[in-house]
């Protein structure tokens, strides 16, 4: 478990959401047209063993999805872990811990919500792009949100970790659900899907059964996620 400022203080080493999502390998992202919409994304996520899953402030009714999904359990009985993202002021942040949000993230550097989460002791996983945002963000509370990650690419991750070996590092935006083994090969914690997710409930399961079964196995992990979609 991380010993970073901004760490919640849990129980369970194992449910902090670094190790959850350094074991999930994939971090569903749903911006969705209403919270009706999301927490049905969520719950099904959930039943398809997805334990970390990332609501964002875009959704209209973010908090009221958040507040009827914070309390879940997933598909094996363990409390689920509901994250806001896109959050980028002191308001919304107060808001998503208000409502049992397990994380935060933002797209870019964030003054305000890191102040926020250091004043409660949340996760917060902040956003950047350039090496120096990236290593401000890492240095604050040991993990970053690479974004937007497609521009770059998964050589980009690669140069980052070469300097940053123990960083928790999330790529999101533009990836595609294949390309998920190129950057957990380059050294992804877990890489951030807004689309492409399968909406049959077999397949959804399979996606994250697929990655369970190879957790730690880098290439292999994403590789067994892309074929057997």
């Amino acid at each position: 478990m991380s010993s970073h400022p901004y760490d919640a203080p849990l129980d369970d080493p194992a449910g902090h959401p670094f190790e959850v999502l350094a074991g999930q390998r994939l971090l569903p992202v749903l911006r969705d047209a209403d919270a009706h919409e999301a927490v049905r994304r969520t719950t099904a996520l959930l039943a398809a063993g997805c334990r970390a899953v990332e609501l964002t402030t875009s959704t209209p009714g973010w908090a009221e999805a958040l507040t009827c999904t914070a309390l879940l359990d997933d598909a094996h009985g363990r409390p689920a872990l509901i994250g806001v993202g896109t959050v980028t002021t002191a308001a919304q942040a107060g808001t998503a811990l208000d409502a049992g949000a397990a994380f935060l993230i933002s797209p870019y550097p964030a003054p305000e919500v890191r102040e926020v989460a250091r004043r409660r002791q949340a996760v917060f996983i902040e956003g950047g792009f350039t090496p120096g945002e990236i290593a401000a963000a890492v240095r604050a509370a040991g993990a970053a949100k690479i974004f937007p990650a497609h521009v770059g690419g998964p050589t980009f991750l690669r140069s980052l970790k070469a300097v940053l070996p123990a960083a928790v590092l999330i790529p999101t935006g533009g990836i595609r659900l294949a390309e998920v083994p190129d950057w957990l090969a380059a050294g992804a914690t877990a890489v951030g899907i807004g689309n492409g997710l399968p909406d049959d409930p077999g397949e959804l399961a399979a996606v994250f059964a697929a990655v369970s079964r190879h957790t730690g196995a880098g290439t292999g992990a994403g590789a067994a996620v892309a074929g057997e979609r």
